[in-house]
Parts: C-alpha cells; sequence; structure tokens
C-alpha cells in the first residue's frame, strides 16, 4: 500500500485551492475542444493541397507570432492582472475558432485562411500561456507545485484521449464544419470558468513591459544553467523527433481517417500512464537528468513509429514516446515553478513557451521536408529519432551543471530571490 501511494497521483491540490479547481476544469474542457481543431486544420490543408510540406508550413505561420508575442505576454504577465489576460486570450480564441467554422461553411475554402487562423492563434496563445503559467504557481503551496504540474497535464491527456479519436470520428462521418462548431461550443465553458477565478494580480513593484524588462528576463534565464538545459534539451528533442506533421499520410498507409485520431492521441495514453504513476516526481531532485533520460527515450520511441508497417506497433511506439516525453516535461515543469522568482515568472514562462513551441513547430517543417526527400515519410520519422538521440547525448556532455543540477538548491535560491525583491519594494516604488 505505502507503494502504491508513493507512485499515485495526488489530487490534493483540486481539494484545497478553489481557484485552481477552476483553471483545471476550464483548461480540460477547453483543451478537449482544441484538440480537435488540432487535427482538423492539418487534415484539411492535407486534403486541400495533398502536399505534407504544405502542412508543414502551418508550423511556420504559427512560430513566426510566438517568437514575438511570448516576450510581450511575458512581460504583461509580470506587470497586469494575470486572471484577466488569461481571460481575455481565451475570448480572442473563441472568435478565431468561428472564423474557421464561417471558412469552412464556404462553398471553396480558402486556403490561406487556415494560414492566416494559424497565426493568429498562435500569437494570441502568446500571449495566455506565459500568464497561465505565471499565475498558477500563485493559485497553490509550494509544497503541492509537483503534484499540480502533474494534475494540469493530466488534464491535458484526457482532452487528447477523448478529443483526438473523436476528430478522427468526426471528420470520417461529418463535415468540417460540425468539427469547428464542436470547438467553438467548449470556449462558453471555459469562459465562465475563469470568469469566477479571483484576481491574481503583479508582483509588488512590477517592472513595466519594456525592452528592458524583457533583456532582464532573458539574462536571468542565462544565468541559470538548470533553465538553459530545459530548453535546448526540449528543443532538440523536438526538432528532430516531432513527426505530427506527417500522420495524415501515415494513416494513409494504416488504414484511412479513422485511424488519424489514433495516431494523435497515442502519445496521449503513454503520457496518462506516466502522469497517474508521477508520485514518485516529489522524491527525485537530480531533475537535469532525468529531464535528459526521458529525451533520449522519446527518440527511442520516435525510431519505432519509422520502422513500423503495423497500426499496433505504431500506436505503442507512439505511447512509449508520450510517457517518455510526460517524464521530461514534469520535471522541466517543476524546475521552471519551484526555482524562479516571482517577479519574473512571467518573462520566463514566455521563455519558456518559446523553447517547447519552437521546436515542434520547426519539427513539423523538418519532418515535411525529409519526407520529400528520398526518406520518404517513414524514413523521415526514424532519421528523426535518431538525430534527437543523438543530440540529447551532445547536450548531456556539453551541460554538466544541468547533468547534476539538484532541485533542492533551486528552491532556495527561489525563496532568497523573493524575499529580496519584496524586501526592497518600497524603494523601487520610490524610484
Amino acid at each position: 500500500m505505502t507503494s502504491k501511494r508513493r507512485l499515485s497521483l495526488d489530487l490534493s491540490p483540486l481539494r484545497t485551492s478553489r481557484d485552481f479547481r477552476l483553471v483545471f476544469i476550464a483548461g480540460l474542457v477547453t483543451a478537449f475542444g482544441s484538440f480537435i481543431s488540432y487535427v482538423t486544420i492539418p487534415y484539411q490543408v492535407a486534403k486541400l493541397t495533398d502536399d505534407p510540406l504544405m502542412v508543414g508550413l502551418i508550423g511556420v505561420c504559427e512560430l513566426l507570432p510566438l517568437i514575438f508575442m511570448s516576450f510581450v505576454g511575458g512581460a504583461l504577465a509580470d506587470y497586469i492582472d494575470r486572471r484577466l489576460l488569461v481571460w481575455g486570450s481565451e475570448a480572442a480564441l473563441a472568435v478565431i475558432c468561428g472564423i474557421l467554422l464561417v471558412n469552412s461553411l464556404s462553398d471553396e475554402p480558402h486556403l490561406w485562411l487556415l494560414y492566416v487562423a494559424a497565426f493568429l492563434t498562435a500569437a494570441v496563445a502568446g500571449l495566455q500561456r506565459p500568464a497561465l503559467q505565471a499565475m498558477v504557481p500563485r493559485l497553490v503551496k509550494p509544497e503541492e507545485l509537483p503534484a499540480t504540474m502533474s494534475l494540469q497535464s493530466l488534464s491535458m491527456q484526457f482532452a487528447q484521449l477523448a478529443g483526438l479519436p473523436l476528430a478522427g470520428i468526426l471528420l470520417a462521418s461529418f463535415d468540417l464544419a460540425w468539427v469547428y462548431a464542436f470547438d467553438l461550443l467548449t470556449f462558453a465553458a471555459s469562459l465562465i470558468c475563469l470568469f469566477l477565478v479571483r484576481a491574481v494580480p503583479p508582483p509588488v513593484a512590477a517592472d513595466r513591459p519594456s525592452v528592458k524588462s524583457v533583456v532582464i528576463g532573458l539574462k536571468y534565464a542565462k544565468s541559470r544553467p538548470e533553465l538553459l538545459g530545459t530548453y535546448l534539451v526540449d528543443i532538440n528533442a523536438m526538432f528532430f523527433g516531432m513527426p505530427s506533421a506527417l500522420y495524415p499520410f501515415l494513416a494513409d498507409d494504416l488504414g484511412g481517417p479513422k485511424v488519424l485520431g489514433l495516431l494523435y492521441a497515442a502519445p496521449a495514453v503513454g503520457s496518462l500512464l506516466a502522469t497517474v504513476g508521477s508520485g514518485w516526481t516529489a522524491r527525485v531532485h537530480r531533475h537535469g537528468l532525468m529531464v535528459l533520460i526521458a529525451a533520449a527515450l522519446w527518440g527511442v520511441g520516435i525510431v519505432g513509429v519509422g520502422l513500423s508497417n503495423t497500426l499496433w506497433l505504431t500506436l505503442f511506439c507512439l505511447a512509449f514516446a508520450g510517457a517518455a516525453d510526460m517524464v521530461s516535461g514534469l520535471f522541466r515543469m517543476i524546475i521552471w515553478n519551484q526555482t524562479i522568482p516571482d517577479h519574473l515568472r512571467g518573462r520566463l514562462a514566455g521563455i519558456e513557451m518559446l523553447s517547447y513551441t519552437t521546436g515542434p513547430l520547426l519539427g513539423q517543417l523538418r519532418a515535411g521536408a525529409m519526407a520529400r526527400t528520398g526518406l520518404g515519410v517513414a524514413g523521415s520519422i526514424w532519421v528523426g529519432g535518431v538525430l534527437c538521440v543523438a543530440g540529447t547525448l551532445a547536450l548531456a556532455a556539453a551541460l554538466p551543471k544541468f547533468l547534476r543540477y539538484d532541485g533542492e538548491h533551486g528552491m532556495a535560491l527561489k525563496k532568497a530571490a523573493d524575499d529580496e525583491w519584496n524586501a526592497t519594494a518600497d524603494s523601487r516604488r520610490g524610484q
């Protein structure tokens, strides 16, 4: 029984924090609908163009605004009410979903509008995600952060497991408009929940949004080897090992549109299993080492996907990769949320967002471009997995401080920085 408790998921943040419960429900509902559109947009582009590179270009459209807006969103999250910023961004995302719905009702849907919607969605996400990431640590106790990160991941995985397979069923059974309409409906529930969350004001004597404040955040990130390690390891893993742009074409060889949702959902199955058994993560202090091991195992799983020619083995390898990625993600989030001072949390969340979004987005382009060469779809996937493992080993050798990082030291560093900031708040207000 003791062993089971150590491995089981800790639900205490849901019991102790009303506002976190509301954020958890909002995230679960909106992610459920958004994952349906996540499958639908690449599917629609693939059907309109029959070109894997055109599907990969969606990632480029999303990357460009993210590079800029993540810094803007991070600076704003350290200066204004984080809850208000999250709610306003959610409303904007609902409007974009409505545009996709209208476009799908056209006799000849506009391809360019799909890319514009991807661009705008990424821009709004650049505003929302840093504020959300900076807000959540304020809603729970510091010692509850590992459990909180696991619960947030759990909500995302449930949304993936429900939304992604449902997307495949809907695409095989109904017009695209019904898919987008379902996503739009979920935004109503999430907006209500976020509206009920109490205000999350900025830190005392917060820095005004400016180029200078962004530079301060960048300099702080550069000064922390453990933070740089989390960024570089994840970018490497996702750039070489993210094959999602090829799923519509992989599905054609494995059973058609009805299995497309299964390909997208399989990593979430592994992630869910890793999250449900994540109780052990609170007792591990070698966070950097665990990120490196998990990133390498992600690459191993992707190699298996590329070499497989049967549906069940492909799904198993994707689930294995998803479990490894979840372990990496949990330890990266623990490093970020337990060690970064609150007055810098928004700006650092913006940098974190760049690290975990640029890799997958560029990875989609890499996968699509390599698939057009003699490697084909399968070759693009397994070669990317091999490069992911090689890059992870190289980073382990190049980042010895990250490899040896101990989380207890990071927590002490955060407490000292928060105490110093609060102690000098009055003098900064007078400047």
